[in-house]
């Protein structure tokens, strides 16, 4: 059976000053480029996902009707009390065992 590559392969390109700051600090730290763009690939979308959170929470915090977590059962009992019909949850009959 052929060996199947498990990892996607990128061709990338730097300029000759970046390639060579990117080379330096691969040898520095004994490791192999791929590596090196592993891990500053992990360390960018880390950041990433940090700065949209960040966002999200600013966002949440300047909305003028900011809630807590105090406030969900209050507006669980407004929407159920706003249509009881469509809110009740309908006895189950008891399954019954096949023989």
């Amino acid at each position: 059976m052929p060996y199947r590559r498990t990892s996607r392969l990128f061709t990338i390109s730097f300029p000759p000053d970046l390639a060579a700051k990117a080379v330096a600090l691969a040898q520095r730290d004994s490791r192999t480029m791929s590596e090196l763009f592993r891990e500053a690939f992990r360390v960018f979308y880390a950041q990433d996902v940090r700065k949209t959170m960040n966002e999200i929470g600013e966002y949440a915090v300047s909305r003028p009707s900011a809630l807590t977590e105090a406030d969900v059962p209050g507006l669980i009992r407004e929407v159920r009390e706003s249509n009881p019909s469509k809110n009740r949850a309908k006895p189950q009959e008891p399954r019954r065992r096949r023989a």
